[in-house]
C-alpha cells in the first residue's frame, strides 16, 4: 500500500473514529510511569498516540547512537535524530488532526505554553481536550530512572521533576478541574487511596473519550462528512 493511500485511509477514518474530536494530553516527568498508566487507562479507546520517543529510538539505532550514553545523546548525531523524530511526529499528528481522529499527545509536561497553544488550536477545530497527569515522588522517579536502559543523569531527573511539579496548577487552569486528572503512580494499587484515585481517573477519562463531541464545529464537520459520504 502506498503512503498516499495510507494517509487517505486515515483521513477517511475520521467520521467513524470512536474517539473523534477527542484529545487527551499525557504528562509526567522521567520515571513517572506514563506508559504503564496509559496502557491501563487509555487502551482500547481508539486514540492515536503522538509520541516522538519511538521514532527517536528507531532513528538513534539506525544511526548508531547509544541512548544509554549521555555524551552520544547530546552529540550532533544524537540531536539530529531527536530533531528529525520531532519533525516526523509533528507531521503524523497533523495527518491525524486532518481526519479529526482522537489523539493521545504524550509529553513530559515541562512546557505549559506549548501545551496551551496546542489546546487552543485543537479546540478551535472542535476538539474536546483533557489531560492525564501522571505524578510520582522524586525518590520513586529516581529509582525508576536508574532501572531504565535510557538513563538520565540524576541531576536532570531532579530538575525536570521540579519543573513538572511546578506546572500542575498551571495545567489545571488550562484544562479546568473537570478535564484535568492526576494519577498518583508512586506505588502499587494495593494502597486503597491510590486504587480509588486510579479507578476514578479511569472512569472519568473513558467517559470523556466515549461521549459525543461537545463543540458545534465538531458536529458541523461530522454532518458535512456524512453528507459527503452519502453523495
Amino acid at each position: 500500500m502506498k503512503i498516499h493511500d495510507i494517509l487517505e485511509r486515515l483521513i477517511d477514518e475520521g467520521p467513524n473514529d470512536p474517539a473523534i474530536f477527542k484529545a487527551i494530553f499525557l504528562a509526567g516527568g522521567p520515571g513517572s510511569g506514563k506508559s504503564y498508566v496509559a496502557s491501563k487507562i487509555l487502551s482500547g479507546l481508539g486514540l492515536k498516540p503522538v509520541n516522538s520517543d519511538d521514532v527517536y529510538e528507531y532513528l538513534a539505532n539506525k544511526h548508531d547512537v547509544d541512548l544509554g550514553n549521555p555524551d552520544e545523546v547530546a552529540s550532533d548525531k544524537g540531536q539530529e535524530a531527536r530533531d528529525r523524530a520531532k519533525q516526523l511526529t509533528d507531521k503524523r499528528q497533523n495527518i491525524y488532526i486532518d481526519g479529526r481522529l482522537g489523539l493521545i499527545i504524550d509529553g513530559t509536561g515541562k512546557d505549559v505554553q506549548k501545551v496551551k497553544e496546542q489546546t487552543v488550536k485543537l479546540k478551535s477545530l472542535g476538539y474536546d481536550c483533557a489531560m492525564v497527569f501522571v505524578n510520582t515522588n522524586l525518590q520513586v522517579a529516581q529509582e525508576r530512572n536508574s532501572d531504565r536502559k535510557r538513563k538520565l543523569p540524576a541531576e536532570m531527573v531532579q530538575t525536570m521533576w521540579r519543573q513538572v511539579q511546578e506546572n500542575i496548577m498551571k495545567f489545571q487552569q488550562v484544562f479546568g478541574a473537570k478535564d484535568f486528572h492526576v494519577v498518583d503512580n508512586s506505588g502499587g494499587l494495593e494502597d486503597p487511596e491510590r486504587k480509588e484515585n486510579f479507578d476514578n481517573v479511569y472512569k472519568s477519562v473513558r467517559a470523556f473519550a466515549s461521549s459525543p463531541p461537545s463543540s458545534h464545529h465538531a458536529k458541523k464537520w461530522q454532518d458535512d462528512a456524512k453528507n459527503k459520504n452519502t453523495t
